[in-house]
């Protein structure tokens, strides 16, 4: 299997091998994780499904996903799927967040949104350092937040340092009827364009389950406490933030969010020829 040569070299070879279990090797962790290979029908953080069109995507269900979160040396958390497609070489991060029905009303300062993510830098790398993980900066945007009424996506770019080198997170927010489904790109600012166009192909097979979409909100039910703008600065975090409760929660919710590449495209290789084996 031929698989994209890792394009950011963030020296993290030393970080992998801590991050392995029981001082495996850290392609080996990866191999040794439960890959589904398309085209299936997977699902999605009990909440949507997704049809994986071919066998270039590949997909985690919640524990190896957590397994994989390790292992790359990002923060581990229950409740994530893991999408990678083989033949380029990104992966996504899904998620979902049961805030409530979020109205689409309010407007965007991209301006004003970038000087909060930069904010949460420091309580959140607080977080990464106690994991012994590497701080990680933003930058700045790649491409600025906007929204899309009519398919009910909101979409921004950040650029974020890691050990001097340069990743790109492309977050697509797809809001449902009791909370929204985060779907966040992993790629390079080099690949970036070519990296989206692949990851939307890979969502067009994405279907909220029946009652979970957003055209299916009733009176009663549930609304998010916050809008648009808030979900781009780490939703819960941005109210915590003028409630002044920072302090106590920065950690677990504004370093959640963010990705990095951690050098592991190499460390894929015999991912799916190893998967094949097992099926013969």
């Amino acid at each position: 299997m031929q698989l994209k040569k890792c394009v950011l070299a963030l020296c993290v070879a030393p970080l992998l091998a801590m991050a392995a279990p029981d001082g495996q090797d850290p392609g080996a962790a990866l191999r040794a994780l439960d890959w589904h290979v398309g085209p299936r029908t997977e699902q999605v953080v009990g909440k949507a499904t997704l049809k994986t069109p071919n066998a270039d995507i590949l997909f985690l269900d919640d524990a190896n996903s957590e397994k994989f979160l390790k292992i790359t040396g990002n923060l581990p958390e229950p409740g994530n799927n893991i999408l990678y497609s083989e033949k380029e070489g990104w992966w996504a991060d899904f998620s979902f967040d049961p805030i409530g029905y979020v109205k689409d009303d309010d407007k965007i300062d991209a301006e004003e949104l970038l000087k909060q993510l930069k904010s949460s830098d420091g309580p959140a790398n607080e977080e990464r350092k106690k994991l012994g993980l590497s701080p990680l900066i933003t930058e700045g945007w790649h491409v600025p937040p906007h929204y899309d009424a009519q398919t009910k996506t909101l979409e921004w770019g950040t650029k974020l340092r890691s050990e001097g080198h340069t990743s790109v997170n492309y977050t697509i927010r797809l809001l449902g009827r009791s909370g929204v489904m985060s779907a966040t790109l992993v790629s390079s600012p080099e690949t970036l364009d070519k990296d989206i166009v692949g990851f939307k192909q890979a969502l067009h097979g994405f279907e909220f389950n029946a009652g979970e979409r957003y055209s299916e909100f009733k009176e009663g039910d549930h609304v998010a406490e916050y809008g648009l703008a808030a979900l781009v600065v780490g939703g819960a975090a941005a109210v915590a933030t003028k409630k002044g409760l920072w302090a106590v929660i920065a950690g677990g919710l504004a370093a959640a969010w963010k990705f990095v590449v951690a050098g592991v495209f190499a460390a894929f290789a015999g991912v799916k020829a190893l998967f094949k084996k097992k099926q013969a």
